[in-house]
This record gives C-alpha cells, sequence and structure tokens, in this order.
C-alpha cells in the first residue's frame, strides 16, 4: 500500500490543477470554515454567494 501510495504522489507532483478544480477546493474550504461557525451554513448556500460574488465581479469589469 505504501509503494502504491508513494507513486500516486510522484504522478501528481508535475499535475496542475483546471481553475474548475481550484474553484471547488476554494468552496469546500469556504463551506468548512464557515460551518465550524454556523452549522445553518450549508454546500448549496456557498455556492449561491460564489456564484453572485462571480456576477458581481464580471459586470463590474464589463
Amino acid at each position: 500500500m505504501i509503494a502504491t501510495l508513494e507513486e500516486l504522489i510522484e504522478a501528481v507532483k508535475g499535475m496542475t490543477p483546471t481553475p474548475e478544480h481550484l474553484e471547488q477546493q476554494r468552496r469546500s474550504f469556504d463551506y468548512g470554515n464557515t460551518h465550524l461557525e454556523n452549522e445553518l451554513i450549508t454546500r448549496e448556500m456557498v455556492d449561491r454567494a460564489a456564484e453572485s460574488l462571480a456576477r458581481s465581479v464580471t459586470r463590474h469589469l464589463s
């Protein structure tokens, strides 16, 4: 098992995450941190807020 894990680690060292993957990671981080502070926070709420912010930034830059 250790050898397989080491092989996987080596395989991903040269990979660059896509913008979509980075966004998924950011939202997961945001959810995890906000949910710790307020258990009423849901992943859907984080997704809606992120999408609203993205639309706002896009409008502002246009």
